[in-house]
């Protein structure tokens, strides 16, 4: 399908519903991979021309990878150097793969020390350094300095260009000195105030800044004792930090305390959906998961938690083996097992997000460890009370039995109780062991939920009924 210059001209980039919060459509999505099955590059040069960086990434994202591949050959040079940054880290691979050393290089020459370091930092030593002795001499130190700190932390994050002043300084000679210097932040917040020493002892908003005298101090507009930020402090500890402490930026700081670099409030932005994202994933047993990944990779990463979820699970029929000469006796037993097993599952799922989650958001510490767990524990018993009546009473009347409606009752409020002290304490032992508590927490309370209530229910159905 050919596109003729007057439809280039007058074809809106965005055809999507006014509801929708994203400009690529599905249906140019699909005329994009058309324009390169037919070799109409100028099409897909125009539409990447128009596109903003980030749905440049969209766009590559959602293509076939062959579509992809083909759109990179032919339109390199459309493909802003941002948009490599938004890309999810397989389709990232799979550009930079295509791309010579000097064109990943002149792109990381074009953007922030941070997100230079994101395009290579998966690269094996040898492309690396192709990539790096492509770059000017002072972008490849910033990248390698950037790279000499462990990834996820604080230093990786940073953004070496900032402006810091003595705080002698009048306002109007700071003035002075950003408009005269032409090596300033493309985009900055807040101005750093520094000692002799180059250590942060106070910030100054632009807006302060601006509507300040002249002739006023530095020091007598400034906010001291700033948040600094360990150049080796963990990503998910500046994401807390910038949350707790609503910054927009904060300052980079080595052992000593000086002054190294400044995080932006973009980047955490960032931190935090990836974090999030992350603990969604290890909640699931899955880690490093994308869409975009391939069949192989998908399986390996998913078999050794279905292995051990197998493991559990047989523990689980170890217990029901126990009681089989009572669920012979009785089929109903068998029909309603799984009903105490599956509540104190959901139960226990929810106490579990809710510990995660503040444990995540520094909520949950040992001063009210205990109290959050007598909270779900009455939680748990009071929900297991409301459906032990509501399940017992159904029971009794479909069986025509009252003790085994009453035997169901009771069952399924003590597993609901264990559900919630295990929502709580399995993550909470985990976190205190150093180990994080999304990795494995949810294959540890289903085990205690199945186990507990095959137990207490098939238990009790044979003390009583049989």
């Amino acid at each position: 399908m050919q596109h003729d210059e007057t439809e280039l001209d007058h074809r809106p980039v965005a055809e999507t519903p006014d509801n929708s919060p994203y400009r690529v459509s599905e249906d140019e999505v699909t005329e994009v991979g058309e324009a390169l099955k037919n070799d109409d590059t100028q099409f897909v040069s125009k539409i990447l021309d128009e596109y903003h960086a980030a749905d440049q990434a969209d766009l590559i994202e959602q293509l076939s990878p062959r579509n992809r591949r083909r759109l990179v050959e032919v339109a390199r040079e459309q493909i802003k150097p941002e948009a490599l940054t938004e890309l999810d880290e397989t389709v990232r691979d799979e550009v930079i793969e295509i791309l010579e050393p000097r064109e990943i290089a002149a792109a990381m020459t074009e953007l922030e020390a941070d997100d230079a370091v994101y395009l290579i930092q998966d690269l094996d030593d040898e492309d690396r350094r192709q990539v790096l002795d492509a770059m000017p001499a002072a972008d490849r130190a910033d990248v390698e300095a950037a790279l000499s700190y462990p990834e996820e932390t604080a230093g990786r994050l940073m953004q070496r260009d900032f402006i810091a002043v003595p705080s002698y300084w009048a306002v109007g000679q700071t003035i002075d000195h950003m408009r005269d210097n032409e090596d300033l932040p493309e985009d900055f917040y807040e101005i750093f105030v520094v000692d002799a020493r180059m250590k942060p002892v106070g910030t100054v908003r632009l807006n302060r800044l601006l509507r300040s005298k002249r002739a006023v101090k530095v020091e007598d507009i400034m906010e001291p004792d700033p948040v600094t930020i360990d150049a080796r402090t963990d990503q998910e500890e500046v994401a807390y930090l910038f949350q707790q402490y609503d910054l927009v930026s904060a300052p980079v700081v080595d052992a000593d305390g000086r002054l190294l670099g400044v995080i932006m409030v973009d980047d955490v932005v960032d931190v935090i959906h990836e974090e999030a994202q992350e603990d969604i994933l290890l909640l699931s047993g899955v880690s490093d998961a994308s869409v975009h990944e391939s069949v192989i990779w998908t399986v390996r990463s998913r078999l050794p938690w279905l292995f051990v979820n197998l493991l559990t699970a047989i523990l689980a029929s170890v217990v029901i083996k126990q009681f089989d000469a009572s669920i012979e006796q009785m089929v109903a037993l068998a029909v309603l097992m799984p009903i105490v097993a599956s509540m104190g599952g959901n139960a226990a799922t929810q106490a579990l997000a809710v510990v995660v989650r503040a444990l995540g958001m520094k909520e949950l510490t040992a001063s009210n460890a205990l109290r959050t767990l007598i909270r779900e524990g009455m939680v748990g018993l009071l929900n297991g009370i409301a459906m032990a009546v509501v399940i017992g009473v159904a029971v009794a009347l479909y069986y025509h039995n009252w003790l085994l409606g009453g035997v169901i009752g009771a069952a399924m409020t003590i597993n609901l109780v264990a559900a919630a002290f295990a929502g709580v304490m399995i993550p909470l032992g985990l976190a205190r062991a150093g180990i994080d508590p999304a990795i494995s927490s949810t294959v540890f309370v289903t085990t205690v939920t199945d186990v507990v209530g095959f137990f207490s229910f098939l238990g009790l159905a044979a003390l009583i009924l049989l």
